[in-house]
């Protein structure tokens, strides 16, 4: 709790430096200082420490911060991203309320009330998703770097889909788990194998252009608000071929059907689409595990990469 504008260590844990930078900022945007602030943890995050909070006043906001292995950027990286899905309309996203990557870095958010979802919550975010991958350019990847988890994702600008998803995705995340020792020689040259092939593998693709990704489309990156709608949060955008996203929302338990559904209504997939492009792309997630998270994500690795033709 802090009160009449002084700043302590609250019992959520948020870190003093970073209340006084947030409450400066918090207080900047609404025009007034917010006096008397409390703090409630939010769960969910598996990277950065979150809570909510509330004003005297009645003001609430959302707010997520680093630690000392926090990579640097990655809180204005996740800005720029939000800033991107909201231009076009298509979805929702929260509104970023401040950010700074002094120190290890904080984001500050605008609240959404979490409620159900329903049917025609899968439904709407399936058209809405389909009309933010209708923003287009001409190349693929995007003007800055940003982040997968805590992993850097490079974004330099290629003209040809496969070379970007092998160059850009593929290739970095498989030479630090092969670093690392999470495959074998012979896993290895399986993979090198569906890298030689990814122009067949992702042939025809490249007729449909560069459409706007969230990048990190997973189940828990859909916040249902009580109004019902869905709001995407921490994405990792770019300009890439639409599949990547749905392949993505497949992982980890999926979205409703409703969802792929409607997305389909909207924007039918090409043929080819399952398994094939779904295992290419997939797997440059599940790398990322392996990466980010151990040697557990290793066997549906090699699953994908099997459905995949390596």
């Amino acid at each position: 709790m802090l009160a009449d504008g002084a700043v302590e260590a609250s019992v959520s844990g948020v870190p003093a430096v970073v209340e006084r930078a947030v409450l400066t900022a918090w207080g900047a945007r609404l025009g007034r200082e917010p006096r008397t602030v409390s703090a409630a943890p939010v769960g969910g995050g598996c990277i950065s420490p979150s809570v909510r909070l509330e004003s005297g006043s009645g003001d609430v906001a959302f707010l997520k911060w680093g630690n000392p292995d926090t990579p640097a950027g990655l809180f204005t990286a996740e800005a720029r991203s939000l800033a991107a899905l909201h231009a076009p309309g298509a979805v929702r996203v929260p509104e970023v309320l401040a950010v700074s990557d002094q120190g290890a870095g904080w984001l500050l958010l605008e609240w959404l009330e979490p409620g159900p979802a329903t049917r025609a919550t899968w439904e709407a975010l399936g058209r809405g998703l389909a009309g933010l991958h209708a923003t287009r350019v001409e190349r693929y990847g995007a003007a800055a770097d940003n982040f997968i988890g805590s992993l850097p994702q490079r974004n330099g600008w290629l003209d040809e889909w496969p070379a970007f998803w092998r160059e850009r995705r593929l290739e970095p995340q498989l030479r630090q788990a092969y670093a690392e020792g999470h495959f074998s020689s012979a896993d290895r040259r399986s993979f090198d194998r569906l890298l030689a092939a990814l122009p067949d593998r992702l042939a025809g693709t490249g007729a449909e252009g560069a459409s706007l990704l969230h990048g990190d489309l997973w189940s828990g990156n859909v916040h249902v608000t009580r109004a019902g709608t869905a709001a995407l949060v921490d994405p990792s955008s770019y300009y890439g071929h639409r599949e990547v996203d749905l392949a993505m929302s497949e992982l980890f338990g999926g979205f409703d059907t409703t969802f792929y559904r409607a997305y389909a209504e909207a924007w039918p997939l090409l043929p080819g689409y399952d398994p094939v492009r779904r295992a290419v792309y997939q797997l440059y997630y599940l790398l990322a595990h392996v990466n980010l998270f151990g040697g557990g994500y290793v066997r549906a690795s090699l699953g994908a990469l099997a459905r995949a033709g390596g």
